[in-house]
């Protein structure tokens, strides 16, 4: 048994609409053995993972899956399980999963959903690994003796555990992502950290920690800097307690001597309560808090105590959000254990972890706990007493291990003004005042009191999960202030898909955005483009390219090319559109990754329509059967387009007011026409259209309708529609390796990158229409990872009597395919249409076939080259005939 591929899918795919893995299993030998044939396997699984019995699996009910463990089922299904499982032990709760055969014998697709990437994955690793140690030890999958022998699934689950906790977000972080996906702002993960986008585009706001892209960068530094926030809040009148700022052991003790005591020495700028001593009473303890405070800083604050209880009040945005008393970390004697053994009970609470994993902080015992114990007269080994209680610190930070007390409701409207002018003081959007006070529901002019500190990038946990009292939404307010009622923070999104076609529509698309003024990225086959300049070359039609374009700050509206590729691989970038559609579906692609039919691929494009929003559009082709039964498959509203007015579901839609583009033949020509809420609204000649070639190229009509409908979905007026359409052409500048015309030598050239039977098909049939005075040569090729039937269907397609000549030539890459392979089924597709052998010429190189049609070609011939490499391949075109030097000097242009 062993895993031979594993698939990330960052986000809505073909198996969940969540992130998933994708694991492609072998099992072997173990084909032959379902669960119930292998001994006391689940009995040994059950007891060491019982929590399995909770798993609903196909039966919809708890005890589902162990049910179907007991009947027998398949170890792909036990892996898929156990993955999801191992990932809840380790904290993060996952629960949707799947497999699947994937067309080959005792191969099996596992798809589970994940939180963290490589929490999900190393899971799965650790369910295999499990999965080997309980197997009959006969059996060639089980774990060898030696390493079953060391197998510690408890410590294996920690290590799984810890692991989630570095990778996850910290429990602000957390709050903030969970408040903006409560109000449907998208976020993306910039870091592994806590640098987090909410919104795309140009409405793009960023968060690090609780660091908004809005908080003043000079607000920070003065936070920082105790001293200053000390002066600027003394000089406004708040009450602030007495500070000197030292460098050296006698310094401190000068400045306690002008100061009253008790005193706080702390550093000048450390956070979480590092360094710091509170309640000092004699020089003696102010030099030894100096040495420990200077060890962060070497400016170090001797301070006088403020009396009273240490409040955190949040304020957000010129509002108190939350307020917590905060308790220092402490255990509560019960006259039986003593100090230590108390520590580690109060560190068994489920809710501490280490630093800010969890909700709260284990306790720890440093030099701190040891000074509060000396004070205190006790030590690790003494007895408390029942009910008397031992501070381990003397600050009430979180981090150290103390506990909050959640005071929202109590805080005394003065106190509440206080914290809000000291927040503004320092100029903080959001920022937690430390509020020293007796009684947090009096005021401080009464019963004294002061700040102590306000911080930067306060953390959220003590109000989000108090350990006493309510909880309250501190996130909820950050992102209301970033994204107040009624600001967007989706741009414009259209997405779309096809087999052919895909690369035009999208240019026209977003072309016809550009004209309506609209700063537009765009992912397409030939790279990524922003505002019409191309930023990244290659194919860019996967979710990292489209992630990419919303995360671009310049970009107010987006146009994303998706292909099947990207699906499969990947899943998508992007969690919902405003409008998107599916071109075609024909025969391209299929038998990779366990796509074999046609229905299988439809599937598999559905999901750009799966993903509209409920109130956004799906663009369908209504005269594919396979696209237009895929309406199903969406919440949106239906937006046909169609060559023919009379199509059933065209008529429909138009009856009840729905929306349909279609092409209307008239007396002066085709005109492309509108319906909308029951409105007739002719829109373009299709001869008016230059990437039609005057209405010869029916798939640029098509692809056309579709653009239109793409930009009228997404607010574009039809004027802008209109004069889109008008000035997109094919040229290779526009739209590299899309029906390229080349007219500057005696004969025209077509250069096309259409690699698949419809795709050849239209260029045929455009090459049918287009006058000539000569012969019609063509030069072709078919990528290794089609299927042998398609690249005969192509030779059928190409020896129907449109050419004279056919060059055929190898790929680049021959994809695993041997050399002639390819160009051999291509010529059984010739010869079955009874195209004459002597007319067809072979070469290996693209360059040599290119070469051999333009100097055979005469004057008024036709040559039509389908490329592999569209810009190698156009220049070799333009260039044909140019002496060297002429070449050279024109080279940059492409």
């Amino acid at each position: 048994m062993k895993i031979l591929d594993t698939r990330v899918y960052r986000g809505p795919n073909y198996w969940l609409y969540k992130p998933a893995i994708n694991m492609t299993v072998d099992l072997e030998e173990l084909e032959a053995y379902p669960t119930h044939l292998l001994g006391d396997f689940v009995d040994r699984l059950l007891a060491l993972v019982p929590s399995l019995d909770d798993h609903h699996c196909s039966l919809g009910r708890p005890g589902g899956f162990v049910e179907r463990l007991r009947d027998g089922t398949w170890l792909g299904h036990v892996l898929e399980h156990l993955a999801l499982e191992l990932q809840c032990l380790a904290g993060t709760y996952v629960t949707q999963g799947k497999t699947r055969g994937t067309g080959q014998d005792g191969q099996y697709f596992v798809i589970f959903q994940y939180g963290q990437e490589d929490v999900g994955i190393e899971a799965a690793n650790l369910a295999l690994r499990l999965i080997q140690f309980l197997l009959p030890e006969n059996l060639p999958s089980a774990m060898p003796a030696g390493e079953r022998a060391t197998f510690d699934l408890v410590r294996e689950k920690e290590d799984l555990a810890r692991m989630a906790v570095r990778l996850a977000f910290g429990p602000s972080t957390a709050s903030l992502v969970k408040a903006a996906e409560e109000r449907g702002i998208p976020w993306l993960r910039l870091n592994e950290h806590s640098l987090v986008q909410f919104g795309h585009g140009k409405y793009q706001k960023r968060i690090q920690a609780t660091i908004t892209s809005q908080t003043s960068h000079i607000g920070v530094e003065v936070a920082q800097d105790k001293q200053l926030t000390n002066k600027l809040l003394e000089d406004a009148g708040l009450p602030v307690p007495r500070q000197r700022v030292v460098r050296s052991a006698e310094g401190a003790v000068q400045a306690a001597r002008r100061l009253r005591y008790p005193l706080v020495v702390k550093p000048l700028d450390a956070s979480h309560g590092r360094g710091i001593s509170i309640g000092l009473t004699t020089e003696e303890e102010v030099q030894v808090a100096f040495a420990q405070a200077q060890e962060y800083r070497s400016y170090v604050i001797v301070e006088e105590l403020v009396p009273g209880s240490d409040h955190r009040v949040l304020v957000i945005n010129g509002e108190v959000v939350a307020v917590s008393e905060r308790v220092p970390g402490h255990v509560v004697g019960d006259g039986q254990h003593t100090v230590a053994e108390l520590v580690e009970i109060v560190n068994s609470d489920p809710r501490r972890g280490v630093g800010h994993e969890n909700v709260l902080t284990k306790l720890e015992i440093d030099h701190q706990a040891e000074r509060c114990m000396e004070k205190a007269g006790v030590s690790l080994e003494t007895v408390l007493e029942a009910g008397q209680v031992l501070y381990l610190r003397s600050t009430g930070n979180l981090s150290t291990g103390g506990t909050a007390i959640d005071r929202t409701d109590m805080i005394h409207y003065e106190n509440a003004q206080i914290a809000i002018r000291a927040a503004k003081i320092v100029g903080l959007d959001v920022a937690g005042i430390d509020f020293i006070i007796p009684d947090i529901s009096r005021p401080v002019s009464e019963v004294g009191g002061g700040i102590v500190e306000v911080n930067a990038a306060p953390g959220f946990r003590m109000h989000v999960a108090p350990s006493e009292g309510t909880p309250r939404d501190a996130a909820g307010p950050v992102i209301d202030m970033l994204f107040p009622a009624g600001t967007p923070s989706r741009i414009p999104l259209a997405a779309l898909t096809g087999t052919n076609g895909k690369t035009t529509t999208a240019r026209m698309t977003g072309h016809i955005l550009k004209m309506a003024g609209y700063h537009v990225g765009m992912t397409s086959t030939d790279g990524i483009y922003i505002d019409g300049e191309r930023v990244l070359r290659g194919d860019m039609t996967g979710p990292k390219s489209a992630r990419m374009v919303l995360r671009d700050p310049t970009v107010d509206a987006a146009v994303l090319e998706t292909a099947r590729g990207g699906i499969l691989r990947e899943g998508l970038g992007y969690d919902e559109v405003d409008v998107g559609a599916i071109l075609n579906i024909s025969a391209d692609h299929l038998g990779l990754r366990g796509i074999d039919t046609l229905e299988e691929m439809a599937k598999v494009k559905s999901l750009i329509i799966e993903v509209i929003k409920r109130d956004g559009w799906a663009v369908l082709n209504a005269d594919d059967p396979l696209v237009a039964k895929l309406v199903s498959r969406t919440r949106a509203k239906p937006f046909y387009f169609s060559f023919d007015p009379a199509n059933p579901l065209v008529r429909e839609q138009v009856q009840v007011g729905g929306r349909a583009i279609v092409v209307e033949k008239g007396v002066n020509g085709d005109m492309v026409t509108l319906y909308d809420k029951g409105r007739h609204i002719p829109l373009l000649w299709t001869h008016l259209i230059p990437a039609t070639l005057e209405g010869r190229a029916k798939f640029n009509v098509a692809n056309a309708m579709a653009a239109a409908a793409l930009a009228y979905s997404l607010g574009i007026s039809i004027e802008n529609i209109r004069q889109g359409l008008r000035t997109f052409t094919t040229s290779f500048y526009q739209t590299p390796g899309r029906l390229n015309v080349f007219d500057e030598h005696p004969f025209r050239v077509i250069l096309d990158y259409g690699h698949n039977p419809a795709a050849v098909s239209n260029l045929i049939d455009v090459v049918r229409q287009l006058p000539r005075e000569g012969k019609a040569i063509c030069v072709i090729s078919v990528p290794g990872d089609r299927r042998d039937v398609d690249a005969r269907e192509i030779g059928r397609l190409l020896g129907a009597g449109v050419f004279d000549q056919i060059i055929i030539k190898e790929d680049t890459s021959l994809r695993g395919r041997k050399e002639g392979e390819m160009p051999g089924y291509i010529r059984e597709g010739l010869a079955e249409a009874g195209f004459a052998e002597s007319n067809i010429h072979y070469t290996r190189h693209e360059r040599e076939a290119i070469a051999m049609a333009l100097d055979g070609a005469q004057r008024g011939d036709l040559v039509m080259v389908f490329a592999d490499e569209p810009t190698d391949a156009w220049k070799q075109i333009i260039y044909w005939g140019k002496p060297r030097d002429a070449q050279s000097k024109v080279g940059g242009v492409i």
